[in-house]
């Protein structure tokens, strides 16, 4: 074979080498746009899902919301706080409260007999506001369901009794059997009078959900570190670890004779 051919066969494979590896090129390309297509299809998708899934959310917690319902006889800022004792009381207790809070428990656990006791013989009055401090964290809803029941007593004037008995029958945390608004209404059974036509529609309509959800907006924005928070006469005395139901009292009745 001459020279002159095996230049040409030479330069015939080396093109057919270079076309080939342009083919390559192009494959490669092509494959990496469709899958990158793809990927920007399902993120484009997962976008859109969870925006509607967010605006799902926004929606559900406007309808479980509804109106601002405030219970009967409710006082304080825009009505959020449940009264119980004698207005002319010397000393208030505030307490910020959540159904589902197992140490709001021990706190009721601890300090419900002097309360009882100094708001029955008109020394004390007592502001109770009611979060859903649990079901942000645990999720659920059986907080709202709860204080909406709670404020549907308190529409029934039987809010003490009541409030205390949901705190005795308290689930564990992670337990979100309050979600269950029967029950709630089982547990009104225990409240003499209490298990009304009226206190079932009030508690299975959510009447109160709406302000439930602005008593807790209020908790939010005083930035109190958690539940329950217990104010006496304004100070945080929670947080005192030298308090003591006798040491309230004395607070109180100090209170009392100044």
């Amino acid at each position: 074979m001459s020279e002159k051919n095996r230049e040409g066969k030479r330069t015939a494979r080396e093109k057919l080498a270079v076309e080939r590896e342009k083919q390559r090129s192009a494959d490669k390309r092509r494959r990496a746009l469709i899958v990158g297509g793809a990927v920007v299809a399902v993120l484009g998708l997962a976008a859109v899902i969870g925006v509607v899934a967010a605006n799902a959310d926004k929606d559900d917690d406007s309808e479980a919301s509804g109106p601002v319902v405030a219970p009967s006889g409710a006082q304080g800022k825009d009505g959020l706080a449940i009264p119980v004792g004698k207005d002319s009381a010397k000393s208030t207790l505030t307490v910020w409260e959540d159904f589902r809070c197992p140490a709001c428990k021990s706190f009721e656990t601890a300090y419900r007999p002097v309360i009882h006791e100094l708001t029955n013989a008109g020394q004390l009055k007592v502001e109770y506001h009611l979060v859903t401090l649990i079901d942000g964290n645990m999720g659920g809803t059986g907080s709202r369901n709860a204080a909406n029941a709670a404020a549907c007593a308190q529409d029934a004037g039987k809010f003490p009794a009541y409030h205390d008995v949901l705190f005795d029958n308290q689930p564990p945390e992670v337990d979100d059997a309050y979600a269950d608004d029967g029950k709630l209404i089982e547990l009104a059974g225990k409240v003499d009078g209490l298990d009304t036509p009226a206190f079932r529609a009030c508690v299975e309509d959510g009447k109160h959900n709406g302000w439930v959800a602005k008593s807790h907006q209020a908790f939010d924005k005083a930035d109190f570190s958690g539940t329950p928070t217990v104010l006496f006469d304004g100070k945080n005395i929670y947080q005192d670890r030298t308090m003591t139901p006798a040491k309230l009292k004395q607070m109180v009745q100090e209170a009392n004779q100044g």
